[in-house]
């Protein structure tokens, strides 16, 4: 049901466990998050998580005097949370990046969708956007998800991440149609690599180096490569 970098919004009684969970430090923030409607993150499960449970994060905006962010991590029941939806998708945070990257951006999103991609963003980027606070700085990464369906898909995705990375700070991860997912750079640099190589592939409750052709064979087209 859910998936890392998900959003989720929070009920009422949700927000009294987080309140009630958090140091008296960060309290004055977390209600102010409440107060303005922004979601929390979904992020990956902790040791011993109920299956009744999900995984949540909140990450504050960077502190001006030195750069440093609270970031809460934390757990809700599952009917704590009243609305849930994928990662931003990466057209809805194009006016949340500087001026010098929204041209370039905008392009990889056009030449995304002209090729039946999808991407969404997370991270410092879609941080902005939903909230409108100061994330992104000089030194952050643009986080994308590509969530390729084919072999096909998944091989321009990585070609088209890789072309405009000369020119935007691009990161971000891969995620297969089993919830798996790699680091972009890591997945292409293995497909170039000798025969073997591992990758490390998270998971909503686990994280674990795999061969890239198991996750390739959770594409439509996967089991057809050997």
């Amino acid at each position: 049901m859910f998936a890392r970098h998900d959003l989720v919004w929070l009920t009422h009684r949700g927000w009294d466990r987080v309140r009630a969970g958090a140091p008296q430090e960060a309290r004055s923030a977390l209600d102010a998050w409440r107060d303005a409607g922004w979601p929390a993150v979904v992020r990956r499960a902790e040791t011993a998580l109920a299956a009744s449970e999900v995984a949540i994060g909140f990450a504050m905006p960077p502190r001006e005097e030195d750069g440093g962010k609270l970031r809460l991590a934390c757990r809700v029941e599952l009917s704590d949370v009243k609305r849930r939806t994928r990662a931003l998708p990466l057209v809805g945070a194009l006016d949340a990046v500087p001026e010098e990257w929204r041209d370039a951006l905008a392009r990889l999103e056009q030449e995304a969708a002209g090729a039946g991609l999808g991407l969404a963003v997370y991270g410092s980027v879609a941080l902005e956007a939903l909230t409108g606070q100061h994330y992104v700085r000089p030194e952050s990464d643009i986080d994308l998800l590509l969530r390729p369906l084919s072999r096909a898909q998944l091989m321009a995705g990585l070609d088209l991440l890789n072309a405009h990375a000369a020119s935007l700070p691009l990161d971000g991860e891969v995620v297969f149609p089993d919830g798996r997912a790699v680091a972009w750079k890591e997945l292409r640099a293995a497909f170039e690599s000798a025969p073997g190589t591992r990758v490390l592939a998270k998971a909503l409750e686990r994280v674990a180096l795999v061969k890239p052709e198991e996750l390739i064979t959770t594409l439509e087209d996967g089991a057809c490569l050997n």
